[in-house]
């Protein structure tokens, strides 16, 4: 057998250097209180997604697998291994589609890196100063992977998982980088993670959200623990699987400098958007289009002829006519003009799709797939039983860099997704710890908040 060619190449040795130092190097203002919110977020899709089938499945799954108490599966009563919990929580936190998002890189980071990261602090004992800079590493990587992979190839001409690979590299730098390792151990952590990278586009088949929540968020946030567990525990590896030959990049095509492009500078947790509404990523800019008519014209049903929406075509078939309320637009907008409102418990009630107002509403949307729209932009054109024309264009939804949520906002959407299943007082204390995670001492501190 051939011995590994010596050398490290900068690209390693940049990111497997920075790794060892994450826990040690402040972030800015900014960062952080942007981190702390997509924590306290993430936590809260973990929380309400407990109780969807998703995350059920997954609870119950871990539950049967046993081992050893290191690590709480939030929203349950699970405790177990780090990996499980790992797993679980992501699945949980993708169990619906309330979870936040990063455009650029066509990932959602959260549902992978703070399920991951919550399980390594807790199996360590680690502060949440700890915690919260390895969440923000976590997203850095995450978005840079696939972006250094280039997202249009890998997605749209070779129909691999992006959301799948970010998942996975994420997940792994936040629990490398809360594991202690020496830069030798980050290389091999980092190699591990590479020779689990999988993930294929067929998961907008899946009808259930099931699969689709271990592909976004479960199976990367379990692949990432298990590699820097399984490094922990004295297994070695590849020094530099990002260069030399058949490495990852001769593998997979790309650009490897993109992984550590600006890391330490620009942080991506920055780019990244929290959702105002527990739906599919595409529903939001009509959903904000539609809010904006009926609070200008008070349009109600009687008052709606037609109804006409427009997606980016590069997105618009992910939510076209789904089976499931919360990835179904027609639905979603049917459900707003009846209602006035669309909140969680709208977005998970199946049985109103077959409701009959429901069903007369979406008679009157047409949806088109629009080649000239920007991806997460949404136009809706209502023309009203008088024969008048209104139309909004969203450019940027509530909840994305351009248009960003308050911390009020976010916390207001958290108290809401865990306060049924935590009831309203601990969901309070849990948004005010993570509001304030610098402060936690010990992650198993937080555990009495998080279990159900």
């Amino acid at each position: 057998m051939a011995e590994q060619a010596a050398g490290i190449g900068p690209v390693m040795a940049r990111l497997a250097g920075y790794m060892q130092e994450v826990c040690d190097r402040p972030l800015p203002a900014e960062v952080a209180a942007k981190t702390r919110l997509h924590t306290l977020d993430s936590l809260a899709a973990m929380i309400s997604g407990a109780q969807l089938a998703p995350g059920r499945l997954a609870i119950d799954y871990v539950r049967d697998q046993g081992g050893r108490a290191e690590a709480c599966v939030p929203g349950s009563d699970v405790v177990t291994t780090a990996t499980a919990a790992a797993l679980a929580g992501g699945m949980c936190a993708h169990a619906d589609e309330t979870d936040d998002s990063h455009p650029a890189s066509l990932s959602h980071p959260g549902c992978a890196v703070v399920p991951a990261a919550l399980a390594m602090a807790e199996r360590g004992g680690r502060g949440g100063e700890d915690m919260l800079r390895a969440i923000a590493f976590g997203y850095d990587l995450a978005a840079r992977s696939t972006m250094a992979l280039g997202v249009e190839r890998i997605y749209h001409r070779q129909h691999r998982a992006s959301h799948s690979i970010a998942a996975l590299f994420g997940a792994t730098a936040a629990a490398g980088a809360l594991s202690g390792f020496d830069e030798a151990r980050c290389r091999w952590t980092l190699s591990f993670a590479a020779q689990q990278m999988s993930g294929i586009a067929c998961w907008v088949r899946d009808l259930t959200h099931v699969e689709k929540a271990f592909d976004f968020g479960g199976m990367g946030a379990r692949n990432g623990v298990a590699a820097a567990t399984m490094v922990a525990a004295g297994f070695t590896g590849v020094d530099d699987v990002f260069s030399g030959p058949r490495g990852f990049f001769d593998a997979y095509g790309g650009e490897p400098e993109g992984m550590v492009r600006g890391l330490g500078e620009t942080f991506e947790v920055m780019e990244a958007h929290i959702k105002k509404w527990s739906v599919g990523s595409p529903i939001q800019a009509p959903l904000d289009s539609l809010e904006a008519l009926i609070a200008e014209h008070g349009l109600t049903p009687e008052d709606v002829a037609a109804l006409e929406v427009r997606v980016s075509d590069k997105e618009a078939h992910i939510v076209d006519d789904r089976s499931m309320p919360d990835i179904c637009l027609q639905h979603c907008l049917a459900v707003l003009l009846i209602d006035g409102r669309f909140d969680f418990a709208a977005s998970h009630d199946y049985g109103r799709m077959a409701d009959p107002d429901v069903q007369a509403v979406r008679a009157r949307i047409a949806y088109i797939h629009d080649a000239d729209l920007p991806r997460r932009e949404g136009i809706v054109a209502v023309t009203t039983a008088d024969g008048a024309r209104h139309e909004h264009r969203t450019r940027f939804v509530r909840g994305t860099t351009g248009n960003p949520m308050t911390e009020a906002e976010v916390a207001d959407k958290a108290r809401g997704l865990m306060a049924p299943v935590l009831g309203a007082d601990r969901a309070d204390a849990l948004t005010e710890k993570i509001l304030a995670l610098e402060s936690v001492r010990n992650a198993r501190d937080l555990r009495p908040l998080l279990t159900a």
